[in-house]
């Protein structure tokens, strides 16, 4: 793999170490361990000065919030519509937190539901909103395949420089989805191993308002230059209105904190089941409240003597137009009570200093979004660091989502009352 030092020293040459180009080719690779698939092109690295690239700015607008969900622990593959994030709750004092340990998820969605990670996503879209019209979206993704393709298009926005990665991709109409993949959806960490205390630290400092909750994610959509977006992601809390406005709420006492945020008066859901379609193994229930956009917080923790630099963590925060952040430093595992950090104008000066890699990513996008549709509308994306390219491969042929889903994406408009009836014959029931 390509070292990052490599990587800078390629960027900093010049514009003529990279051309946005397209080798299509018949060569057969490897884009899954074991398998062997037909490589439909070949994408490079977009120049620093490409003239093809839009002049229109690069930024992202009309940002709206579309619908969330928990994931739950329960025998079969459980959500909560639209679930709670968890609320910001700080003890009083410095607090010290053990290690990580257990069960840590990287991606909850596909180690919870491996047959089709984004249904939990559609799901809960159209239970909050039936009629929404899914073609209207160019791209439906997770905010971690946007990452990995900044991280191409600039391999120093990257924590760790430039790393493999896999995007599944699939074309419905002029719609395209974007499913990241990985070996590593979840890890056990045993007693003798660390990598850390972020887990244990939001354990202490929020508060989960979601019964057996292990994870909250949040459905926005927005326009990013000429394309439109949905993005899925997950999200470590929120914060009160104590921590935005602290004449306008209240204190109360609990036993495991010296002081909790009262949290905001938000309309919730009467509690009950929703059934998935026919064939689905997911479970669907139906309880939370809507948490404003602009309340979400990311939490980061580091040891102290190694800083977190704002700059290495903004790039994830704008793809998911995250406002709030904490940054939390320990000894040992002992936290002062660090600040909540409003980011907003940090976000748009990222942005705006980052204009030429932002535009080139979106002429990635439409690239890929392009290739795939012309070639059945099924393939690939593989990040080769042996030729340092994308590589575009032919898919193994199976669907991404449930076939009812596909309905949606068919008519542009929510299902007639006879789609939806048969879809909804012979579901299983569900107990409270």
């Amino acid at each position: 793999m390509a070292s990052l030092a490599a990587c800078r020293a390629r960027l900093m040459s010049g514009a003529g170490a990279y051309s946005f180009s397209l080798r299509r080719t018949s060569s057969s690779r490897s884009p899954r361990a074991g398998m062997v698939s037909t490589t439909i092109a070949e994408l490079a690295r977009p120049a620093a000065e490409d003239p093809k690239t839009s002049t229109t700015t690069a930024s992202i607008t009309d940002v709206q919030h579309l619908s969330s969900y928990n994931w739950i622990d329960a025998p079969e593959p459980t959500i909560v519509v639209p679930g709670a994030p968890r609320l910001w709750s700080p003890p009083r004092d410095h607090q010290r937190v053990p290690k990580d340990s257990g069960r840590v998820y990287a991606n909850q969605n596909a180690a919870r539901h491996p047959d089709s990670p984004l249904e939990p996503l559609f799901r809960a879209l159209y239970i909050e909103n039936p009629s929404f019209d899914i073609s209207s979206v160019d791209l439906v993704t997770d905010r971690n395949s946007i990452r990995k393709l900044l991280s191409f298009i600039n391999p120093m926005l990257a924590k760790n420089g430039l790393e493999p990665f896999i995007i599944n991709v699939e074309v419905t109409k002029n719609t395209a989805i974007f499913c990241r993949t990985g070996t590593d959806a979840v890890q056990f960490i045993g007693p003798n191993d660390f990598v850390g205390y972020g887990k244990e630290f939001e354990k202490a400092f929020t508060i989960s308002e979601v019964e057996n909750s292990t994870g909250y994610h949040r459905i926005i959509s927005y326009r990013f230059g000429d394309i439109k977006l949905m993005v899925r992601y997950e999200t470590d809390g929120y914060i009160g209105l104590t921590s935005k406005a602290p004449n306008r709420s209240t204190r109360v006492k609990n036993d495991n904190q010296s002081e909790m945020t009262v949290p905001m008066t938000l309309p919730s859901l009467e509690r009950r089941n929703h059934a998935a379609s026919v064939g689905s193994k997911l479970v669907i229930k139906k309880d939370g409240k809507a948490v404003p956009k602009d309340s979400i917080l990311e939490i980061k923790t580091r040891v102290f003597h190694k800083p977190i630099d704002l700059q290495e963590v903004l790039p994830q925060l704008w793809v998911s137009q995250t406002l709030n952040l904490v940054r939390a430093s320990h000894n040992y595992g002992l936290f002062e009570r660090p600040k909540v950090e409003g980011i907003t104008d940090e976000i748009r000066e990222w942005e705006d200093s980052h204009q030429r890699d932002l535009k080139n990513l979106v002429t990635l996008i439409k690239k890929i979004i392009d290739v795939v549709k012309k070639s059945d509308g099924s393939a690939v994306v593989q990040y080769d660091n042996a030729i340092d390219r994308l590589l575009v491969s032919k898919a193994d042929g199976r669907k991404m989502l449930p076939d009812d889903l596909y309905l949606k994406f068919e008519s542009g408009k929510p299902m007639s009352g006879a789609q939806e009836a048969h879809s909804n014959h012979n579901q299983r029931r569900l107990n409270n």
